[in-house]
């Protein structure tokens, strides 16, 4: 993983704060103390454009819609294909929460 670079005592504690959120309305205002609007927009529009792609959209409709670069679209297919199946769980995980 290319994150093992980074990996280490201050990374454990980011992560660990986020896994300590208790719900979405904490997220929100964990958020917005930690990282500018641009930043958490950028983690979404990644997520959607994630999302999109396994659904079929083309690199066209997802540009349109989320207003993601083709580089960024390209970027996100890869970590789909070669990365760590992450994205895939995560939107599985999301998916099923709102079906129960």
């Amino acid at each position: 993983m290319q994150i093992d670079k980074l990996r280490g005592k201050t990374l454990d504690q980011l992560f660990e704060s986020i896994l300590s959120l208790q719900d979405v309305e904490e997220c929100y205002r964990f958020f917005d103390d930690l990282a500018t609007m641009n930043e958490v927009q950028s983690l979404a529009q990644r997520l959607e454009v994630a999302r999109m792609l396994e659904e079929g959209h083309t690199y066209q409709k997802i540009e349109a819609d989320t207003g993601a670069s083709t580089a960024t679209i390209s970027r996100v297919k890869r970590a789909l294909n070669y990365g760590n199946d992450m994205y895939t769980e995560v939107l599985d995980r999301v998916q099923s929460y709102k079906m129960d």
